[in-house]
């Protein structure tokens, strides 16, 4: 397929994206509202780029790890509310500045998200409250409940937006018994907090694995993140992919050295079978991981499957397209519908998010459809 191609650059579908927002959109109540995950640049498909598309789409919440995040996301005119799931007690005063609202673990960290907000003179701040409940990562436990409670009492200058935690295995049958006493203790721990108080905050703790396997427990709101990209704990062909990782052939060689060898290390060793070698425009500092080097996944150029020869190099690679009709220009999927990026993944014995999250600033995002 001849290209306009320079480079790489990373295809996103709109209408799949949406596609994929509705069908989990379609599992909740009318009333339930919709938290979308566009930190680590959106998985890696474009913090602005979907933030926007989301917006526009009706979703109630954004969430970032970072306040760097919510301040890019702000500089390219994001109106919606915007979480910051890791800020620290640092980035708390850009947090207020840029109106985005901190998502708070312990005790310590409230202390001085509270402090930062008297200094600035603000009152009923909205705050959101992150409750351990088994997945021991971040999150205030069952044992410091009452001292969050009697504090937040004592503290007008904020306002719990929001009350949540994180489930470990919702996509795993295997630890179904786990999950759901995690929401137990949630359901638990969640009530005496905002039976406390004199206005209600929201409720949430099921991810996209959650949404789909309990369906039940969606609270007030739910958070989508991989789901959104195309990805189901329950039924993959309800999803639709939405993301081409693209890139131009860059030059293509007959070579007729039987002993000769390509790239790097001399790893791609050149046999009778093999003569016609393609670089292509993309390399491990594209998010091309090395060990998809040396034969061991294979591109698709032209409808055909071509395996890569030697090492992946930092900004290029070479395939094999001995018998594939081709020419400098043409298209080279990295992934996409062949090969998928669940492929990809099985090959690095990894998930989908270390496929997706690694491609850089530098390949383009591009929105199509």
């Amino acid at each position: 397929m001849q290209s306009t191609l320079s480079s790489a650059q990373l295809e996103l579908s709109q209408s799949a994206i949406l596609h994929n927002y509705k069908y989990f959109r379609s599992l909740l109540d009318n009333s339930t509202k919709m938290l979308v995950l566009v930190k680590a640049n959106a998985y890696g498909h474009g913090d602005v780029e979907i933030a926007k598309l989301m917006e526009k789409a009706g979703a109630d919440y954004l969430a970032v790890a970072f306040s760097f995040e919510g301040l890019e996301l702000r500089a390219h005119g994001i109106k919606s509310p915007i979480m910051v799931l890791s800020g620290n007690a640092e980035a708390y005063p850009e947090i207020i500045d840029h109106n985005l609202e901190a998502s708070i673990p312990d005790m310590l960290a409230l202390t001085r998200w509270r402090d930062t907000l008297r200094k600035k003179g603000l009152k009923g701040y909205p705050t959101h409250i992150k409750l351990d409940t088994g997945m021991h990562r971040l999150g205030f436990c069952e044992d410091s409940i009452d001292e969050l409670i009697s504090f937040i009492k004592e503290s007008p200058e904020i306002k719990i937006q929001s009350v949540f935690s994180h489930l470990a295995a919702s996509d795993d049958s295997v630890h179904d018994h786990f999950t759901l006493e995690q929401i137990a203790l949630y359901d638990k721990l969640s009530t005496k907090i905002t039976e406390s108080l004199d206005y209600k905050p929201i409720r949430h703790i099921l991810n996209s694995a959650g949404i789909e396997r309990f369906t039940k427990y969606q609270f007030d709101m739910v958070r989508l993140g991989i789901g959104l990209y195309g990805f189901s704990a329950v039924d993959q062909s309800a999803m639709k992919t939405c993301a081409f990782l693209r890139c131009p052939i860059l030059q293509i060689k007959d070579l007729t050295d039987k002993d000769g060898t390509v790239g790097y290390g001399r790893h791609g060793k050149l046999l009778n079978s093999i003569n016609k070698i393609a670089t292509i425009g993309i390399g491990y500092a594209d998010g091309v991981n090395r060990h998809f080097g040396r034969g061991k996944v294979a591109f698709e150029v032209n409808g055909q499957l071509a395996p890569t020869i030697g090492d992946i190099c930092m900004d290029m690679c070479m395939l094999d397209i001995t018998g594939i009709d081709a020419q400098v220009g043409d298209t080279v999927t990295i992934f996409g519908e062949k090969p998928t990026v669940k492929q990809l993944a099985k090959l690095l014995d990894t998930i989908p998010y270390e496929i997706f999250t690694p491609i850089p600033q530098r390949v383009k995002r591009v929105l199509i459809d």
